[in-house]
């Protein structure tokens, strides 16, 4: 009973300044790469579960799917996180294409997840990628698109100046 007493009065004599951020660790480093680099991975996992096709192969199908499933939500998650901390209404404002782009990543990482699909895969991988343009103009910058130099092929933005 003591102790609470003088917690409260502790309280109320000690001056705590709120703080407030725009992210939970306001560091300011956002960057859509590895989204980007989360996207291709997905695009290489359908394109090797595909080519199993000459014979089955359990563990490396189990294999593939679970980093096809992992990437596609390191996707998912990393566009979400520049999305609600780094976005603002005047970035959809100059965007408005933004919001759209944001959603069919969603959508399209879910879809990624639950179909073995090349296709699907491609799609997040092109929307990440208008994404990633747009992120990089937002901070003053000209993007150019690079060859990932990846096995499974692809392109990543990238900023220019």
């Amino acid at each position: 009973m003591l102790l609470s007493r003088m917690a409260r009065i502790i309280n109320r004599m000690s001056f705590v300044e709120e703080a407030s951020a725009h992210c939970d660790i306001p560091c300011g480093i956002y960057d859509p790469h590895l989204a980007q680099i989360a996207a291709l991975t997905t695009v290489r996992m359908n394109q090797l579960i595909e080519g199993l096709s000459e014979g089955p192969d359990d563990a490396k199908f189990a294999r593939y799917v679970a980093v096809k499933e992992h990437h596609a939500e390191l996707c998912k998650h990393e566009i979400r996180i520049i999305w609600g901390d780094y976005i603002k209404p005047e970035h959809v404002e100059q965007y408005p294409e933004l919001h759209k782009i944001v959603w069919n990543i969603m959508k399209l990482g879910s879809k990624t997840k639950q179909e073995v699909n090349v296709q699907v895969a491609q799609d997040l991988l092109d929307s990440v990628q208008a994404f990633s343009e747009i992120f990089w103009q937002t901070k003053s910058s000209s993007v150019s698109r690079q060859p990932s130099r990846q096995t499974g092929g692809g392109e990543l933005v990238y900023p220019s100046n």
